[in-house]
């Protein structure tokens, strides 16, 4: 019987996800399933704070409109996206500095007046 393209995929993914669990594993790290695609590992930093890191599996198939999925053009894409907010933000912050100079030179501008 021919293998359907859902269970090719399936295999991948736990395939993909048992190395992962168990290259993790022997770095020392405390893997907990919490998914049939879900691992989860348990942190704590140096100041004592503890969280939790999830890692999801997962196998794209592409759109509904029959487009497969391009992890490259995906890639491209955000690093797109990730540049063009920075520059917002490198504007933002312009913009925003530029604010807080003239406010103070009209707060200076007024004060100066009160004591002349």
């Amino acid at each position: 019987m021919a293998t359907s393209r859902k269970q090719i995929n399936e295999g991948v993914r736990k395939d993909y996800m048992e190395k992962v669990r168990n290259f993790l594993t022997e770095q020392g790290e405390e893997i907990l399933v919490t998914a049939s695609n879900e691992l989860t590992m348990p942190w704590a930093d140096a100041e004592g704070n503890e969280g939790y890191i999830v890692l999801t599996f997962k196998v794209p198939t592409g759109s509904r409109d029959g487009t497969a999925y391009d992890g490259h053009a995906e890639a491209k894409n955000y690093a797109y996206d990730v540049e063009e907010k920075a520059k917002k933000a490198e504007a933002a912050a312009k913009k925003k500095a530029a604010k807080i100079a003239k406010d103070k030179a009209v707060r200076e501008a007024k004060k100066a007046e009160a004591e002349g």
